[in-house]
């Protein structure tokens, strides 16, 4: 791609190796830098809503989402107690949006799906990245490994704990929100009802809550118990955590939470923190995406969703960018996003709180998700790369 920016990506994430397939398809010129020696991804659900579904689309995954996905159609909402919670036109089952489909996936799955869609050298591993350089016309990368590169433009996508972040001199600082998450995946033949299972399924009570959905097109059942805790926990996907508590925790509620806690093998547990929105995210070359930029509590499900976004925000932006633009760009491409994220970091909040609050009746419960729900439909409904195309064509000249 002769002429085109140079762009290096920092972290091999979902959101990393989704930004350099959506700025490969515009023509630029990508290579991502990851730490881990062997592409791995956690063993977990991730959703991807409507909002990031319609992006992965239009670089050809509608196929493959579908294949390796099971479809997001509604959200199920009961008591502990197994009682249906009514949000909409007398039904247990708000719709999640319209039109578009989303689908729940297994991490892993769809980190192999971006990977391999990437021609092949497109992403160094072994790479972690110790230094930035930024100069007037370029940025330097250093590796711990030894390797050094240039580049004309650096993407942060290495997580919450950024080496990006820190190098432009920012510094994130957790706040717990008291919860800790129990997470597993259950084979779905050790569930009888598994099959009935369709969308997302929540639990809510007593200052907990217990979500299910279906992954790997039906075959695994994705679970995220949410529980407080008065200790800080790990801010880890991987910390093992204790079955016996896990099954304390939710002694007496119904039957498929009890099942299904009681059919795990192993779950694992992680401290919930939140963070406030960063003052910046770029310097004239270097830009921040995904967790590095905006991390959430994972209440609203948009996470990966987000990330995405930032990907194909940037391709928008960069495309047909001189050297000397951008800086400009990644202005915009911050204004833009910075607005976004804030909301639906602000949204996701709000939402652990509502699923945490208490509540006499569920009819009181429906009330306050009925008002929740009518404000997160314009989460879904984003488009992503139609935003950023009219914010490029109408800034001053």
């Amino acid at each position: 791609m002769p002429g085109s920016l140079r762009i290096a990506i920092v972290g091999g994430g979902i959101g990393g190796l989704t930004a350099a397939l959506a700025l490969r398809a515009r023509g630029l010129e990508v290579r991502v830098f990851e730490q881990a020696e062997v592409l791995r991804e956690i063993g977990a659900g991730v959703s991807v809503h409507p909002n990031a579904a319609r992006l992965l689309k239009r670089v050809g995954f509608e196929e493959q989402l579908q294949k390796i996905g099971s479809p997001i159609s509604a959200a199920v909402l009961r008591t502990s107690q197994g009682d249906l919670i009514t949000v909409r036109d007398g039904s247990a089952t708000p719709a999640l949006a319209e039109g578009d489909l989303g689908y729940n996936v297994h991490r892993a799955d769809l980190l192999n799906l971006l990977f391999d869609a990437l021609p092949k050298g497109t992403v160094a591993l072994g790479h972690r990245c110790v230094q930035l350089k930024e100069e007037d016309d370029r940025v330097r990368l250093s590796f711990a490994n030894g390797v050094a590169a240039e580049a004309d433009v650096v993407i942060g996508a290495d997580g919450i704990r950024s080496v990006v972040q820190r190098e432009i001199g920012l510094q994130s600082r957790p706040t717990s929100e008291r919860i800790m998450a129990y997470r597993g995946l259950i084979p779905a033949e050790r569930l009888p009802w598994a099959p009935d299972l369709k969308g997302t399924h929540f639990w809510l009570g007593s200052g907990r809550s217990f979500l299910l959905y279906p992954v790997a097109q039906g075959r695994l059942i994705n679970m995220v118990a949410f529980v407080p805790t008065d200790t800080d926990s790990e801010e880890s996907w991987s910390a093992p955590g204790d079955l016996k508590a896990l099954a304390a925790e939710y002694a007496g509620w119904d039957r498929p939470v009890q099942d299904t806690i009681n059919s795990l093998d192993e779950t694992f547990r992680w401290g919930i923190y939140d963070r406030a929105p960063l003052p910046y995210w770029s310097t004239d070359r270097i830009t921040l995406m995904g967790d590095a930029a905006h991390p959430m509590v994972p209440h609203v499900g948009q996470g990966a969703g987000q990330s995405i976004e930032d990907g194909f925000t940037l391709a928008v932006l960069l495309e047909g960018c001189t050297a000397k633009d951008v800086a400009d760009r990644l202005d915009l491409y911050e204004v833009i996003r910075r607005e976004r994220t804030s909301k639906v970091q602000a949204l996701a909040r709000a939402a652990g709180q509502l699923y945490r609050s208490e509540h006499d009746t569920p009819a009181e419960m429906a009330a306050r998700l009925r008002e929740w729900a009518a404000q997160r439909k314009w989460v879904f409904e984003h488009d992503a790369e139609k935003v950023a195309a009219d914010a490029l064509s109408n800034r001053p000249r």
